[in-house]
C-alpha cells in the first residue's frame, strides 16, 4: 500500500532540508528556524457546507480548502507553507486578520509556484509571468496585496514575524482549470493528458518520485501517433522543431536545470517506456503556438529493487535510465 500523499511530500521536504537546510529552500533565508512538523494527519477535505479550519504551522503543507490561522508564540523568522491542489485546479489565497509589523521587518509573501532549495517551479522559461509579478507582498509600499491566484496547482507563502501573538489567517480555495499546465503530481502513480491549443507555451508535469513513464499518445503539429517506440528515442535532436516532448530527470524542481533524458518530435512505432531513478521526473511539452499539441502518459512508482545503484554523487549515476 502506498504511503499517503502528505507523508510522502513531507518526507520529500525533509530530504531536501537535510541536504541543504531550510534556509536554502525558502527564498528568504535569514535566521531559519529549522524544520517543524508539516502535516496534520487528521486533516480532512471539506464536504457539503463544512468549512475546514485549523492552526497553521511555521512550516506546513496544505492540500485542502479551508481557513488556516497562524499566531506566533515566539519570533518566527523563516516560515513557509506549501499548497498543492489537483492537477486540473488552481489555487486562490486570501489573507485576513493580519496583525504584523511591516516596519519592524515582518513580512508575508505569496508566490505563484513553489520555491525549493532556491529553485522555482515553474521555471522562468515555463511560466508566463516575469518573476517579480509572481510575488504578492502584503507589506509592499507600492502595491500591497492580500489576495493571490496561482497559475498552476501549486502555490506557497513565506513569512517572518517577530512579535508574539502576531499573525494572520490564510483562506485557501481551489478552482477548476480547463487547460492545466505546469503541474506537480500529488501521487507517484497515475495518468494524465497535457493539451496546448494554439499557444506558444511550455508545460511540465512533475513527479517528485522515481517512476516508470509510458507515453501512450502523442500529437505534435500535423503528425499524430498513439504508438511510440522505446527503441527510437530521440536524444537532443528536437529543440529546433518548436513542437516536441522531452523527458527530464533531476534532484530539484527547476526544469531548466534538469538532465535531458530523451525527447520526441515525430511519430514512430511501438510504445515509449522509460524508468527514471530521479528525485524528480518530468514530462515537458514544448509548443510553438502553431498547432494543437497533445501528449498522454502513464506513470508508476519504481519498486525498491528497480532503483539504480548509485556511485558517487553524479546526476548521471543517480538518474540512471532504463
Amino acid at each position: 500500500m502506498l504511503v499517503s500523499l502528505r507523508i510522502q511530500l513531507f518526507l520529500f521536504l525533509i530530504a531536501l532540508s537535510s541536504r541543504t537546510g531550510l534556509s536554502r529552500y525558502i527564498e528568504d533565508d535569514e535566521n531559519s528556524d529549522g524544520l517543524y512538523s508539516l502535516l496534520s494527519l487528521d486533516q480532512k477535505r471539506e464536504s457539503g457546507d463544512f468549512i475546514f479550519r485549523r492552526p497553521l504551522r511555521c512550516l506546513d503543507m496544505l492540500a485542502t480548502d479551508g481557513y488556516f490561522t497562524f499566531v506566533a508564540s515566539q519570533p518566527q523568522l523563516g516560515c513557509a507553507t506549501f499548497i498543492i491542489a489537483e492537477p486540473n485546479e488552481v489555487i486562490s489565497l486570501e489573507l485576513s486578520d493580519v496583525s504584523i509589523d511591516c516596519s519592524a521587518g515582518d513580512f508575508i509573501k505569496m508566490f505563484d509556484g513553489w520555491v525549493l532549495k532556491g529553485e522555482k517551479f515553474p521555471s522562468r522559461q515555463d511560466h508566463q509571468l516575469p518573476l517579480h509579478e509572481r510575488y504578492t507582498d502584503y507589506c509592499s509600499s507600492t502595491s500591497p496585496g492580500d489576495t493571490s491566484r496561482s497559475s498552476q496547482n501549486v502555490a506557497m507563502i513565506f513569512f517572518r514575524i517577530h512579535n508574539p501573538d502576531s499573525g494572520f489567517t490564510l483562506a485557501v480555495n481551489k478552482l477548476h482549470n480547463p487547460f492545466p499546465c505546469n503541474i506537480i503530481s500529488q501521487s507517484p502513480e497515475g495518468s494524465f493528458t497535457m493539451v496546448m491549443p494554439h499557444e506558444r507555451r511550455n508545460c511540465s508535469f512533475s513527479i517528485i518520485y522515481p517512476v516508470e513513464i509510458r507515453l501512450t499518445e502523442l500529437s505534435l503539429g500535423q503528425a499524430k501517433s498513439n504508438e511510440l517506440s522505446p527503441h527510437r528515442q530521440v536524444w537532443s535532436g528536437c529543440s529546433g522543431s518548436g513542437d516536441y516532448v522531452e523527458l527530464l530527470g533531476g534532484n530539484g524542481v527547476d526544469t531548466s536545470k534538469m538532465f535531458p533524458v530523451a525527447d520526441l518530435c515525430f511519430s514512430v512505432n511501438g510504445l515509449a517506456q522509460i524508468k527514471m531513478g530521479c528525485d524528480n521526473s518530468v514530462v515537458r511539452l514544448v509548443s510553438s503556438g502553431n498547432y494543437i499539441n497533445r501528449v498522454s502518459f502513464q506513470y508508476q512508482l519504481l519498486e525498491h529493487g528497480e532503483l539504480p545503484k548509485t556511485q558517487g554523487n553524479s546526476l548521471n549515476n543517480f538518474c540512471s535510465v532504463k
